[in-house]
């Protein structure tokens, strides 16, 4: 099965702050199996960049740890609507996941779509988390393909920077610091 683009990282305005959106159709797959994938630990372990644990519900703490390029932190989940609907905060953003049967045009379609919704807390940050969430559903897709994956840190992900460089020429807002780089913006 292969899972097909349809919003290849867009930055728009979600309720007047900064984000960047994402979709993906998986064909084949049932919307109870991409739910698990992107509302359970041991789904989440195998493409999100970090460790975590979730109180499943509205108000519930969510925390996240063991990502190479950030500090342990926790956030609040603010929507919980099994099998279709997970938010919450990190740090200041907000993530927004959503998992609808077929496909925006054609509900009836095979398989479901997932919509990553990434609200920033500051635009610069657009172009780097674009990057960065484009490679963890890279990651995503092959393990619902059923390929090992080590996630999006694993040496046989696809590369970040060149991603990166790709939505900078594209003219999605960037300059935020790089984790893992140096002053210069070269990688360390």
């Amino acid at each position: 099965m292969t899972t097909r683009v349809i919003d290849d990282g867009s930055y728009l305005e979600h309720d007047g702050r900064p984000a960047v959106r994402f979709r993906r159709h998986y064909p084949g797959h049932p919307v109870a199996r991409v739910w698990a994938a992107v509302s359970e630990p041991d789904g989440l372990r195998h493409w999100f960049p970090s460790t975590v644990r979730i109180e499943p519900r509205r108000g519930g703490r969510i925390e996240f740890a063991d990502d190479p390029h950030a500090e342990p932190d926790t956030g609040e989940v603010l929507r919980y609507e099994p099998p279709h609907v997970l938010a919450f905060t990190w740090g200041g953003d907000e993530l927004h996941l959503e998992v609808a049967p077929g496909t925006p045009d054609d509900p009836d379609a095979d398989g479901c779509t997932l919509t990553l919704v990434n609200v920033l807390e500051a635009r610069d940050t657009a172009a780097r988390n674009a990057a960065g969430w484009h490679v963890c559903l890279g990651e995503l897709a092959r393990h619902l393909d059923g390929h090992a994956t080590g996630g999006p840190h694993a040496p046989d992900a696809q590369p970040w920077r060149p991603v990166y460089e790709r939505y900078v020429a594209a003219g999605v807002p960037h300059g935020a610091a790089v984790p893992g780089a140096d002053a210069t913006g070269d990688d360390a």
